[in-house]
């Protein structure tokens, strides 16, 4: 998925980079790699980059796979993950109370940009849905299901997995507001879904308004 394509691009640029601070030259020789360039790589990502540790142990996950790739192709005699911990820290998951989410569905914003984006982040939260799996949802994929209501028949764009969910009253509600908008009806698309940056941003502007003091991302949904 390109989603993985670019964190792997990520992950280059920051090798890369950590190379050049540590040892003063643009490439590294794969079989010098040992257990000490994974620390020093660690401490540079989370001291220089300000990266969190589990920001930190997903890029050395990646890194680990390239790695495992060397090693197989008989280019590295040993691993030099070996004894070293990829332990993710457990975060604390925020979600919203039923009142944070009164707030946001009986609020009037000034903007019709900030309503879309409201009305698709509700979306997400009364049915479960991902960022992803909204943006590519269809029209076509709403069926009757068997309880004679609408439903949803898709599949998962992370795993390519099949699902089906019931349209609750509320999300069945947002929906009929986009029936006849224009970029959806060109498209067979369900909502007219900006980039997931956009979304973000324009969240913060809907927790500020409506004055909810949590990280409001699409995430949160």
């Amino acid at each position: 998925a390109r989603a993985t394509w670019k964190r792997f691009e990520t992950t280059r640029k920051h090798t890369q980079d950590f190379i050049q601070w540590k040892y003063k030259t643009p490439d590294h020789e794969v079989s010098r790699l040992n257990y000490e360039f994974l620390e020093n790589f660690e401490f540079y990502l989370k001291s220089v980059r300000d990266c969190d540790h589990n920001a930190t142990m997903k890029y050395l996950a990646n890194f680990k796979k390239v790695v495992l790739r060397c090693i197989k192709n008989g280019w590295l005699p040993k691993d030099p993950f070996a004894g070293f911990k990829l332990s993710l820290q457990e975060v604390k998951i925020n979600v919203l109370t039923d009142h944070e989410l009164d707030l946001i569905t009986k609020k009037n914003f000034a903007t019709e940009r900030i309503g879309k984006v409201r009305d698709i982040f509700l979306f997400s939260c009364y049915t479960g849905l991902a960022y992803a799996d909204v943006k590519k949802l269809k029209r076509s994929e709403i069926g009757k299901g068997i309880n004679g209501k609408d439903w949803i028949f898709a599949s998962r764009q992370k795993t390519d997995s099949d699902f089906r969910i019931p349209l609750l009253p509320e999300a069945a509600a947002i929906l009929k507001k986009y029936e006849d908008d224009p970029q959806c009806v060109n498209m067979d698309s369900a909502f007219p879904v900006m980039s997931n940056q956009k979304m973000n941003a324009y969240l913060k502007e809907i927790a500020d308004v409506c004055g909810i003091k949590k990280n409001l991302t699409y995430h949160l949904a």
